[in-house]
């Protein structure tokens, strides 16, 4: 081996070694990408299953699945940042605050579980407003009303999970998400398709498969948090009271991220439905393309939450350096995985649009396929381009500069992806490729934004957490 090659070596395995290097942020990251990703899997085959099932039913799950999400990612993205907290307070060695934090997330996913639940009653106005052909609106109705009676559970999970990634034990997470995940793509299979003696629900029994799953996965998380030695070191039974300094500051730093994760999800939403009133081909094809691009998504979010998790601990041991090399870390293994990802959505597009023709009648899919081909080259730019804003984004999250993301997403949202969408398929007719064109842009801009933000260094005074000299008055 050479001198050179001895050097690089070297190199790798102290980046690889070291505190917040490779092996740290992979040995958090690894079970949260398996949590999102299966989640990413468990959407996948939802679709895959619908698509063997009908067109229509395939048109219709993507729109009000990212609908119904749109409403519960407020409430999920406030309850969810009970993580950063106890990250901050991990980082501070102050265990006793952890079971709090998490308990003020769980009071918030309360309020959110009760709010999307009363959307149940919504269903009509809001599908005959989005103006959808009329079989596929009668599907979306249907299943708009089982992920309203299930829309405290993703929010819950989110509470609870956040006692565990916080900390960054993130495997029972992992292992909580698996069962969910393996549960849902079973009953799946049973109630859409009407086997085993079940009746045949089509896209109902896939909202219900869905309840019944996550419900599942919340009731691991819960048992597992709440354990003896849990309680005995973090107060996550002893301290279930209501806190009220505590919550605010949730409201106050998690609110901001809520809005932010409601209006990204928002916006993609109307970017979907938009591209909708093209027509029923032109609606699938792109619900495949997003779909498929969840498989890499996913996982990235595991990666996110992972910079959020070192991040904030880092903070709230005011090691703001060791926060920067975790975000470092991070974005060059983020960088090698959706590099290659978006290699393989320009080289074989037809090996991710396979599983949902595979069933499928081929005169009816073949005009989905030319369209999905089409999005599949958009969805190849937009993951490398999604990987350095996730990473930047969860950042400056975990240490609690969420308002400037949030007033990020309203602004650049509005500018480079709503408008010029609306413009160019209900103005100019201009079709699927000027839509997706505008969805590229949208990335390239949160990319510049957040990377410009980063650059500043003011996010790395920030904290969550109330500082000692402030307990008294709190």
């Amino acid at each position: 081996m050479s001198i050179s090659e001895q050097q690089n070596v070297s190199f790798f395995r102290k980046r690889w070694s070291r505190e917040n290097g490779y092996k740290q942020v992979l040995l958090i990251a690894f079970p949260l990408i398996c949590s999102t990703g299966s989640w990413s899997i468990q959407q996948f085959v939802d679709r895959m299953y619908l698509s063997w099932y009908s067109p229509d039913a395939l048109a219709a799950a993507m729109p009000t699945g990212i609908l119904s999400f749109t409403i519960v990612a407020i409430f999920l993205g406030t309850s969810g940042y009970a993580s950063t907290f106890v990250a901050q307070y991990t980082g501070a060695g102050r265990p006793e605050r952890v079971g709090p934090a998490m308990w003020q997330g769980i009071y918030f996913a309360i309020i959110g579980g009760l709010v999307v639940s009363s959307t149940f009653f919504l269903a009509d106005p809001i599908f005959d407003a989005v103006g959808h052909e009329d079989n596929v609106k009668a599907l979306e109705k249907e299943y708009w009303k089982y992920l309203a009676i299930g829309g405290f559970l993703p929010i819950g999970r989110a509470a609870v999970s956040s006692f565990f990634n916080g900390r960054g034990k993130t495997y029972p997470v992992m292992w909580a998400s698996l069962a969910g995940m393996s549960m849902n793509v079973v009953l799946n299979y049973i109630l859409i398709f009407g086997k085993l003696g079940f009746p045949e629900m089509g896209i109902g029994g896939a909202g219900l498969a869905t309840i019944i799953s996550e419900m599942f996965s919340l009731i691991i998380l819960f048992y597992m948090a709440l354990s003896g030695e849990n309680n005995a070191r973090f107060n996550t039974i002893s301290g279930c009271r209501f806190d009220k300094p505590l919550f605010l500051r949730l409201i106050r730093f998690g609110m901001p991220n809520g809005i932010q994760f409601f209006l990204d999800i928002a916006a993609f939403s109307i970017f979907i439905l938009l591209i909708g009133r093209l027509g029923t081909p032109e609606l699938a094809a792109s619900n495949i393309a997003l779909n498929v691009s969840m498989l890499s998504f996913m996982p990235m979010i595991g990666m996110g939450i992972t910079v959020s998790i070192l991040v904030g601990q880092s903070l709230g041991g005011n090691r703001p350096d060791m926060a920067s090399r975790a975000t470092f870390s991070a974005m060059q293994m983020a960088f090698i995985y959706m590099g290659s990802i978006a290699c393989l959505y320009l080289v074989v597009p037809q090996l991710f649009i396979y599983p949902f023709s595979a069933n499928a009648d081929p005169a009816e899919f073949q005009e989905i396929k030319v369209h999905a081909m089409t999005a599949m080259k958009f969805v190849a730019a937009w993951a490398i381009l999604d990987s350095i804003a996730i990473v930047i984004s969860s950042a400056l999250k975990g240490a609690g500069d969420t308002k400037f993301i949030m007033l990020a997403i309203i602004g650049l949202s509005i500018i480079f992806l709503i408008l010029p969408t609306y413009l160019a398929l209900e103005v100019f007719d201009l079709g699927l490729k000027a839509a997706w064109s505008a969805g590229l842009a949208y990335i390239i801009s949160l990319s510049v934004a957040y990377g410009l933000r980063y650059k500043s260094g003011k996010w790395m005074s920030m904290r969550v957490i109330e500082q000692p000299s402030s307990l008294t008055k709190e």
